[in-house]
C-alpha cells in the first residue's frame, strides 16, 4: 500500500498561479481529486500528500476543503507568508485545520536566493519548529547553501527536500549539487523526496538509467529511513505518466530497496504526522 508524499490540484480558473503564465498547454487545465483517484486505484496509492503550487492562503484554504471532501487526501501542505508580521497567529489557526500538515513557500521562484535566511524568516520558521509542523523546502541546489544554514540555526525544524533540490539530471552533473545535498542528509530531522526526477531529466528521451546516478547517491545520503516516494503529478505529465513514475522510481533505487515499505509508505506517514484514520 503506497502513500504518495507529493501531489498537486489545482483550478486555474482561481488565477492565482503565477508560474502558469507560458505553462505547456498540458499543465493549463484543471486537476482535482477525480482526475487523480483512477491512478491512484491503479497502482495501490492508498493516501496522499497534496502540495501547494501558488504562494496564497486561499490555496491553502482551497487544498484544505478538497481534502476535507476527499478521503485519500490525507494531509495538505499549504502556504502562509513568512514575511507577514502576524505569522504566528496565522500558524495559530492553521495548525488547528483537519489534514494541515506542513508549510512550502516556492523558494524556487523567488529573486533572492537567500531569502530563506532573512531574519523575519527565520523567527517565522522557529514558530513552525517550535509547533512540531513539517517544512518543505522547494530548491535548486544553489540553494542548499542557505538550507544547511537555516538548519544549524533551528536544529528543531522538521523538513523535507522536495524533488532531491532539483538536480540536473538532465546534463548528467552531479557536481555541486552531490556535495550540497550530502551536506543537508548530515542533519537528520531532515528528509528528502524522490520526485519531479523524470522531468529534470530529458523530457522527451528521458531513461531509468539518467536518474540512477542521483536516487543512488540520496539513498547514500540519506538513507531509506529518510526517504519518501512522491509522483509530483500532474506536473510529472510533461515527461511521463503516473505509472511511470512509480516503476521509474522503484527501478532507479537499488534492487533490495525497490519495493522498501519505508520509501513507499511509512516515511510519510511518519515525517507527515499522518493517522491510521487519516
Amino acid at each position: 500500500m503506497i502513500v504518495d508524499a507529493h501531489h498537486h490540484l489545482w483550478k486555474p480558473a482561481r488565477n492565482d498561479y503565477d508560474w502558469m503564465r507560458g505553462a505547456p498547454d498540458i499543465l493549463l487545465r484543471d486537476y482535482l481529486p477525480d482526475d487523480l483517484a483512477p491512478a491512484l486505484q491503479r497502482f495501490g496509492v492508498v493516501k496522499t500528500i497534496v502540495v501547494q503550487a501558488a504562494q496564497t492562503r486561499a490555496e491553502t484554504d482551497f487544498l484544505l476543503d478538497l481534502a476535507g471532501n476527499t478521503d485519500f487526501i490525507a494531509g495538505v501542505v499549504g502556504w502562509l507568508d513568512l514575511e507577514s508580521d502576524d505569522f504566528g497567529a496565522q500558524l495559530s489557526i492553521y495548525r488547528n485545520r483537519p489534514k494541515f500538515v506542513g508549510i512550502r513557500p516556492m523558494l524556487q521562484d523567488l529573486p533572492d536566493d537567500d531569502w530563506i535566511v532573512r531574519p523575519k524568516v527565520m523567527r517565522s520558521l522557529e514558530a513552525i519548529a517550535k509547533a512540531g509542523i513539517a517544512f518543505d523546502f522547494l530548491t535548486y541546489p544553489r540553494h542548499l547553501g542557505h538550507v544547511a544554514t537555516v538548519l544549524e540555526e533551528i536544529p528543531g525544524l522538521r523538513a523535507v527536500i522536495d524533488h532531491l533540490s532539483k538536480p540536473p539530471i538532465g546534463s548528467g552533473e552531479l557536481d555541486p549539487w552531490r556535495a550540497a545535498i550530502e551536506r543537508v542528509a548530515r542533519f537528520e530531522n531532515v528528509y528528502c523526496k524522490l520526485s519531479g526526477l523524470i522531468t529534470e531529466a530529458d523530457p522527451a528521451g528521458w531513461r531509468v538509467c539518467d536518474l540512477q546516478p542521483y536516487v543512488h547517491h540520496a539513498v547514500a545520503c540519506f538513507g531509506p529511513e529518510r526517504l519518501m516516494f512522491g509522483s509530483d503529478w500532474p506536473v510529472c505529465r510533461l515527461a511521463g505518466e503516473y505509472g511511470d513514475v512509480l516503476a521509474a522510481t522503484m527501478r532507479a533505487l537499488p534492487a533490495e530497496l525497490s519495493a522498501d515499505a519505508r520509501i513507499f509508505s511509512s516515511n510519510a506517514a511518519r515525517f507527515y504526522g499522518l493517522k491510521p484514520s487519516d
